[in-house]
């Protein structure tokens, strides 16, 4: 029960008038709650730099490639890597696969690691649980703050890419990877598919990062073990005993997103991906709820 259901008297007659009211002060809060959690999140300075720090990936691996590109290393690594330096499009791509192993998941600890643990450790969580919202509408809250962030993140890591690309080598028509080319708007759908897939896949490592994040007070701790549940996924997923569960690991669809690439796209392996991210998000979503709602809270 909320602190509003728990504070509101009892009517005397059988007129429902004070139940309406109730919601809409509810309903009320939930938006101030969430608004004042996206200007926190968005307005830290430390997850400002670190925005900063991902735009600048795109830049410096576009520049990279820009003057390699009349070198033996410049069609090194994957197709996407190597078609950057002949269409800058595939410069979003690019950057995108560089930041999936480490940047972004460290995104996604520091943000969803400090969402609750952070409040804890200063001492201000008990004061937000005294706004007439109640502990789940305030988890929503802190989800939302965080995968708004990841969201932001993503999309600048899009959209500095696709400019810097088009600065550097140019937008042309779209050579898939199996050789196919395709019109550049059809190769835009493509690229937007592959930005809104890796930013889906980081979802469920969010809902952990909550599920630690409720676990103590200290930030640092809860980052560090939503970091390691990423890397430990990566190690299981590349071990070839383990193939009978690999396919359930977090990050086991994450480079999925080549399938936008291809010239029919896999989309049974894409709903698979996200598939998974949603059963991670059940099942961790549903162990931060229950910790944070029947956890005593003394900081």
């Amino acid at each position: 029960m909320s602190l509003v259901d728990a504070q509101a008297p009892e009517t005397a007659g059988p007129e429902p008038q004070p139940q309406p009211e109730r919601w809409t002060t509810r309903r009320g809060a939930m938006a101030r709650l969430v608004g004042a959690e996206l200007r926190l999140v968005l307005g830290r300075r430390r997850n400002q730099v670190l925005i900063g720090g991902l735009g600048l990936v795109p830049l410096m691996v576009g520049l990279v490639l820009h003057f390699a590109s009349h070198t033996r290393a410049g069609a090194q690594g994957p197709g996407f890597v190597a078609q950057a330096t002949q269409n800058g499009l595939f410069l979003v791509v690019s950057a995108l696969f560089m930041c999936l192993p480490a940047l972004l998941p460290i995104t996604v600890a520091i943000v969803s690691g400090d969402a609750v643990a952070g409040e804890a450790g200063t001492g201000t969580l008990r004061y937000l649980l005294l706004l007439p919202v109640g502990r789940t509408r305030l988890l929503v809250a802190k989800a939302v703050g965080a995968l708004t962030l990841v969201a932001a993140a993503v999309a600048v890591i899009a959209v500095v890419g696709l400019v810097a690309g088009s600065a550097l080598f140019g937008l042309h028509d779209v050579v898939l990877l199996s050789g196919t080319t395709v019109s550049l708007g059809d190769g835009i759908l493509r690229v937007l598919g592959v930005v809104v897939y890796i930013g889906l896949s980081m979802t469920g490592l969010v809902a952990v990062g909550l599920f630690f994040s409720t676990l103590t007070e200290t930030p640092i701790a809860a980052m560090a073990a939503t970091f390691a549940t990423a890397i430990v996924s990566t190690v299981l997923d590349s071990l070839t005993a383990l193939a009978s569960i690999q396919p359930y690991l977090l990050t086991h669809y994450w480079y999925s997103f080549a399938e936008f690439l291809r010239l029919e796209v896999g989309w049974g392996t894409i709903g698979k991906g996200l598939a998974v991210q949603l059963a991670w998000i059940a099942i961790f979503g549903s162990l931060a709820w229950s910790r944070f709602y029947h956890s005593d809270v003394t900081s």
